[in-house]
């Protein structure tokens, strides 16, 4: 199950444009300003958390078939492992959505 970011990417910028502007600068200036780091970690954080699950839903695969080498214990530690980093990569959403709701509504 692969995560769709696009539209993660473009909030960022609509959220740097908005930063920009507060700060009297153009939106192409605050992309250039160092603006991808942050994307590129949020990036990383969520294939991290993609990682995690297809990592667990393999694991998963490997102890339905038979395998020797996969026990029930690591299966059931990485589903829950998995399950943790997504509910975390969630609130991180909600948190983003939030400062973004609450940046449109601000008075200029």
């Amino acid at each position: 199950m692969a995560i769709d970011t696009s539209k993660i990417d473009q909030m960022l910028t609509q959220l740097r444009g908005a930063a920009a502007l507060t700060q009297g600068k153009t939106a192409d200036q605050a992309a250039t300003a160092g603006g991808a780091d942050f994307s590129q970690a949020l990036k990383s954080a969520i294939d991290q958390v993609n990682q995690a699950q297809q990592q667990a839903q393999q694991m998963t695969e490997d102890f339905t078939v038979g395998q020797n080498n996969v026990n029930l214990q690591d299966v059931m530690v990485n589903l829950q492992k998995a399950n943790l980093s997504f509910q975390q990569m969630v609130q991180v959403r909600n948190k983003l959505v939030s400062a973004y709701n609450d940046i449109m509504t601000m008075q200029v």
